[in-house]
């Protein structure tokens, strides 16, 4: 299958890497000094390669901040009968934009990056293929996912975007306000840095990512669960009620298990 991987950033360079070897695969940046380090493929920097190409399959690996330009940017240069697809985490606009596209898509999300997965041991990591898309790119990227070892789930749009503000804001704003209220330590403990390196990786992540997934609408319920939760614990702690206490250990406790 001739595959065109736009983006040659980290996820687009792990597509690459994980396609190149058995499909004919060609990556499009408009920075050519992001290509340098990209093997085994076709390297493109002008839409006229990518319309030489013919894509069957496009895979949209940029920035999720520029998701939708970058296809916008493609799409005249496309065959008709060529299958588009992302993987952006936040798909805000995308359904929209599929269905007026007139070509077939699929959309997934690998819930995974490279800012704390190791690519090469993904048996733990979970992926995603929204149900509403082409029924040969789900089984594309299902057969992808599988080989990956990956665990699959499939949600529609709606799905994916209630998960996504569950299992991503809820920990980004508990990360921002561990940051928040840091201070420097010259001896800092175990769980200590092992924070900070959780921080210092979301923290990294592309602030266009970030505000996405946190004005995700389901977010604020999300956060005012945690500020209820704190305002519990403050209670406790400041009336020192070791009864309360184990009795709230105990429920989150359960929540782990």
């Amino acid at each position: 299958m001739r595959i065109l991987i736009l983006g040659a950033g980290k996820m687009g360079s792990f597509f690459t890497d994980v396609l190149s070897f058995e499909h004919e695969v060609a990556v499009f940046d408009v920075n050519p000094k992001s290509l340098r380090f990209i093997y085994n493929c076709l390297r493109f920097t002008s839409l006229d390669e990518i319309a030489e190409f013919a894509p069957e399959l496009v895979i949209n690996a940029v920035t999720v901040k520029y998701t939708l330009d970058a296809f916008r940017q493609v799409l005249p240069f496309l065959p008709s009968e060529c299958i588009i697809s992302d993987i952006a985490s936040v798909k805000t606009g995308l359904k929209e934009f599929y269905e007026e596209s007139g070509f077939r898509y699929v959309s997934t999300h690998p819930m995974f990056g490279p800012t704390f997965a190791n690519l090469d041991q993904l048996a733990t990591e979970n992926a995603i293929i929204i149900s509403e898309g082409d029924h040969l790119g789900k089984v594309f990227f299902k057969d992808l996912y599988q080989r990956l070892g990956l665990h699959i789930f499939e949600y529609t749009f709606e799905g994916h975007d209630e998960t996504v503000a569950y299992s991503l804001s809820i920990p980004f704003v508990s990360t921002f306000a561990f940051a928040a209220v840091m201070k420097h330590q010259d001896a800092p403990g175990t769980t200590f840095k092992r924070h900070m390196a959780i921080a210092r990786g979301v923290l990294n992540e592309d602030d266009y990512l970030l505000q996405e997934i946190l004005f995700n609408p389901r977010t604020p319920a999300q956060v005012e669960g945690i500020r209820t939760e704190l305002n519990e614990l403050l209670d406790i702690i400041q009336h020192k009620d070791a009864v309360r206490m184990k009795s709230f250990l105990e429920k989150i406790r359960q929540h782990i298990r």
